[in-house]
């Protein structure tokens, strides 16, 4: 069992930036962030895959960068020009898939979550 912990949550706003961590107990193959805002579904923002490439949502990218320390088992999410729709929930997840999708169920570990507050 794989045991995250993010930080780095806060309120900025618009146009801020804020740099998500998340500290791993052991190594995963793949990790992520994910986020979710009041009424809506869990999304993913980013993806960090074993080989170091990256993939992201639409409306991140540019924006976000998802970056690992492997030597400290360690996933960064540093967040830019944040807008109020980036409000939310964030999640750190890590799995074993090499390559997996932005789909829930490929993520089998999962942080409690960190709160992101961006006002106008």
């Amino acid at each position: 069992q794989v045991q995250l912990i993010e930080s780095g949550g806060g309120s900025v706003q618009t146009g801020g930036s804020l740099r998500l961590s998340c500290a791993a107990s052991a190594y995963t193959d793949s990790m992520g962030w994910f986020r979710q805002a009041p009424g809506k579904e869990r999304e993913g923002v980013a993806i960090i895959y074993y080989d170091g490439s990256t993939r992201y949502e639409g409306s991140v990218k540019g924006r976000f960068t998802i970056s690992r320390d492997n030597a400290k088992n360690t996933l960064y999410l540093q967040m830019n020009s944040l807008k109020p729709d980036d409000t939310a929930m964030y999640y750190c997840a890590a799995t074993d898939r090499l390559y997996p999708s932005f789909a829930r169920a490929d993520f089998n570990y999962w942080g409690q979550g960190t709160q992101v507050t961006v006002s106008s």
